[in-house]
C-alpha cells in the first residue's frame, strides 16, 4: 500500500506520520522522547485509512502508547474487506514498509495458530487495515516485534472463539494488543458521529456482545467490527478501563457530504502491567 495509503519514500513517510502527531485533529505535537518506565495500555481501537484522512486520529493513541514502557510485542488485529480467504489469517513473515522491515514475532504466531487460527500469507496481500498501522508502529516503538492476525465477519461464537484463543496466547506475554477499524461509511456527518457514538460506547464497557449485536441492529458500516469484537473478547476479564480519545471523520479534511468515521480508543489497566 506505500504510495497509495501512505507515502512511498522512507523519508516523506517519516514527515507523513509526523504530520499526523502536529496536525489540528491529532494529539498536537510529536511524541514525548521520555517514556514511562511503567505500561498501563493493553489495547487500542485505531482507524486505517489512508493517513491524510484517518492518520492524525490514530495519532492520538500512538503518541499514548509512545510514552509508555514499549511492548515485547504488538498484535495488531485487523480486517478482512474482501471477505476471502482463511477466516482467522495470520501472517508468519517479516513486513516492509518504507521505513524499513517490521519483524515478527514467532513464538507468538505459532501459539496463536490453533483453528480457526491460521497462517495465510495470500490472505493478507491485497488487504490494508493492518498494514498502515505499522508506519506508526515502526516510528513509536524501538524494534518493534509484531504480528497480523486478519479476522473475517462472522457470527459472535466464531469471533468469541478467536478472542478465548487471543486471550490464551498472551496470557503471560508482553503484548500490546491493536484493533483496526473504521467506523461508519460514506453517510451524513451527523449520522455518522450519531451511530458511531453507538458502537462506541460498547466499547467504552468492554462488551464485546453489545457492540456486535449493536453494530447488526442498527446496521453500523463499520468494518472492523469483527477484529475489535474479538479484541473485546480477548481481554474481557482483566478489569480495564476503556477511554475515547478523539473521534472524526472524513470531512474535516476536505468538504463532503458523506463521510467515514474514526476513532481512536485506549483500554488500560489501573495496575501497571508486568
Amino acid at each position: 500500500m506505500a504510495g497509495r495509503f501512505y507515502a512511498g519514500d522512507g523519508a516523506d513517510l517519516a514527515r507523513e506520520i509526523e504530520q499526523c502527531f502536529v496536525d489540528p485533529r491529532g494529539p498536537g505535537s510529536l511524541p514525548v522522547r521520555h517514556r514511562s518506565p511503567e505500561r498501563h495500555i493493553r489495547a487500542a481501537v485505531v482507524p486505517h485509512a489512508g493517513l491524510a484522512y484517518s492518520g492524525a486520529i490514530a495519532a492520538h493513541a500512538y503518541a499514548a502508547i509512545a510514552a509508555e514502557r514499549p511492548p515485547g510485542s504488538v498484535l495488531i488485529l485487523g480486517v478482512n474487506h474482501a471477505g476471502e480467504g482463511a477466516p482467522a489469517a495470520l501472517s508468519d513473515r517479516a513486513w516492509m514498509t518504507p521505513l524499513g522491515p517490521v519483524q515478527t514475532d514467532h513464538a507468538l504466531v505459532n501459539a496463536l495458530a490453533r483453528r480457526p487460527i491460521t497462517v495465510d500469507e495470500a490472505t493478507h496481500l491485497p488487504e490494508h487495515s493492518i498494514e498502515v498501522q505499522l508506519p506508526f508502529v515502526d516510528y513509536v516503538l524501538p524494534h518493534p516485534r509484531f504480528v497480523a492476525l486478519m479476522v473475517r465477519y462472522g457470527d459472535f461464537e466464531f469471533l468469541e472463539e478467536v478472542g478465548r484463543i487471543v486471550a490464551e496466547a498472551v496470557r503471560d506475554r508482553d503484548v500490546l494488543l491493536i484493533a483496526s477499524t473504521d467506523f461508519s461509511h460514506y453517510i451524513p456527518p451527523a449520522r455518522a458521529e450519531a451511530l458511531d457514538r453507538r458502537a462506541i460506547d460498547r466499547i467504552l464497557e468492554l462488551d464485546a456482545r453489545g457492540l456486535y449485536d449493536t453494530v447488526l441492529k442498527d446496521d453500523i458500516s463499520m468494518c472492523g467490527v469483527a477484529p475489535t469484537t474479538s479484541l473485546l473478547a480477548a481481554i474481557g476479564g482483566e478489569g480495564l478501563t476503556a477511554r475515547l480519545l478523539r473521534w472524526g471523520h472524513s470531512g474535516e479534511v476536505e468538504p463532503m457530504s458523506t463521510v467515514v468515521g474514526y476513532a481512536s480508543l485506549l483500554l488500560e489497566s489501573k495496575q501497571p502491567l508486568a
